[in-house]
């Protein structure tokens, strides 16, 4: 393969890794902040979240198909990362500025609640439309274009990386900026204005790959829908059954990690930055997991190491549901152990999961068609899940949290129930395992026999 030399300076380099990061250090807070922030601000119903959440993942899919197809039909992705990182950061700022419609005289009535939640959601729809633009339908495309056979390690390298340390960094840094003050404008204002900064730079400084043409093929609207090719999914079993592997995994995921912060904060009773140095350490700890993984992955043991990280989760959140409760945990101290160990755990289970599907997927993803099926992966991990996980949490948190605030008002905390329920939808990842486990035994088998 001819080496493109604009995929090996400095600069390159510097933006795989500032945009990666920066990118998601912003999916961070979306995931771990907006859910405390909307409880510490605007109202403790997760029937707000439920709707961010769901708004949100219709959002991200629309966008990363439209900008996605529009890109490949320029023969461009520059204009599309720098001006929808921009907007993604401006988003992010703006959706701090909701909490300024509860502090006006008659704050805490239900009209202006409402008209925050709605202002809320907004916001988070717009910042993840954006950020799909930039960074998914964007970034990750133009990091398909530059890769060759020299880098292509390297990039892989980072692309596994980048979620786990923006995840640490976000959950820790995020946690310092908000304080025991609750300052989420701070938080916003100094990761928007970063992702501005880094919108900016990629319009001065960055390079689209010389070998990128227009790819027109027929009009705008054929050619995205040209991508909904469900045929060719469904002939390819394994990775359907693989696809199903992560769906099921993550609607349990998003039942309890979305309101992981509200549950430490609101009902044991941390601050914001001790739960950040206590997620943050976890999950560093939790990294220790790449490395059995990665052996398991050099032996083909995909179905075992899959297995083994269903399991972690398993027992990470059954540690937090049994244990961490008002009764078991001193909230004037990061070092309680029920949390830091089921979080542990649980940052094992989480990390080790998303390093083998990611593998087993790729694998599996046909090469004249990658981008399409990376479209139908967001269908399975982010659609799906969003959507159908709020309609699971928000009855269980409503079921079992109902408190009045100090304004009198009804509001809804996450208890350790979620977390018992959790455990049991994490186990129900082992019916399309089976069913994936069946099916890549078919087809080494196929190919054993050179058929």
């Amino acid at each position: 393969m001819k080496q493109n030399h604009n995929s090996s300076g400095l600069r390159f380099w510097l933006l795989v890794w500032g945009l990666g990061i920066i990118g998601q250090l912003c999916w961070n807070i979306e995931n771990q902040w907006f859910n405390t922030f909307v409880y510490a601000k605007i109202a403790k119903d997760p029937t707000i979240i439920s709707w961010m959440v769901a708004v949100s993942a219709i959002a991200t899919t629309i966008s990363t198909f439209i900008f996605g197809t529009l890109s490949d039909r320029r023969g461009r992705r520059k204009p599309f990362i720098g001006i929808g990182y921009i907007l993604w950061g401006v988003f992010t700022i703006l959706f701090g500025t909701t909490e300024f419609i509860t502090r006006s005289p008659s704050a805490g009535t239900a009209g202006l609640v409402m008209i925050a939640a709605t202002s809320v959601v907004l916001a988070d729809a717009f910042m993840s439309f954006f950020g799909s633009m930039g960074n998914d339908a964007g970034f990750n495309a133009w990091l398909n274009d530059n890769m060759t056979d020299s880098n292509r390690g390297t990039i892989g390298a980072a692309l596994a990386t980048q979620p786990i340390l923006g995840t640490i960094i976000g959950t820790v840094v995020g946690g310092m900026l908000i304080g025991k003050a609750d300052n989420y404008m701070r938080l916003f204002v100094v990761m928007g204005g970063l992702v501005i900064v880094f919108g900016f730079l990629t319009l001065a400084c960055m390079k689209d790959a010389p070998g990128l043409t227009a790819n027109r093929e027929g009009s705008f609207w054929k050619q995205l829908f040209s991508a909904f090719n469900y045929r060719e999914l469904i002939r390819r079993k394994e990775l359907v059954c693989v696809f199903l592997v992560l769906t099921v995994y993550f609607v349990a995921f998003n039942v309890y990690y979305p309101h992981v912060g509200n549950y430490m904060i609101y009902y044991l009773g941390f601050s914001a930055d001790s739960i950040g140095i206590i997620q943050g350490a976890a999950l560093i700890l939790g990294m220790l997991s790449v490395f059995p993984a990665s052996r398991m992955l050099k032996k083909n043991r995909f179905v075992a190491a899959t297995s083994v990280s269903i399991l972690l989760s398993v027992i990470g959140v059954g540690i937090l549901g049994l244990f961490g409760r008002p009764e078991n945990v001193d909230p004037s101290t990061i070092l309680n152990w029920s949390l830091l160990i089921g979080m542990f755990f649980f940052g094992c289970g989480y990390i080790m999961f998303m390093q083998v599907l990611s593998v087993w997927m790729k694998q599996l993803f046909p090469e004249e068609s990658k981008g399409q099926f990376e479209g139908f992966r967001i269908i399975f991990f982010v659609l799906i899940p969003w959507i159908v996980s709020p309609f699971i949490a928000n009855p269980i948190i409503k079921n079992n949290g109902k408190i009045l605030d100090a304004d009198g008002m009804e509001a809804y905390l996450p208890t350790h129930v979620l977390f018992l329920i959790s455990m049991a939808l994490i186990l129900l990842t082992f019916i399309p395992l089976l069913f994936a486990a069946k099916q890549r035994k078919n087809r080494t088998q196929r190919e054993g026999s050179g058929q």
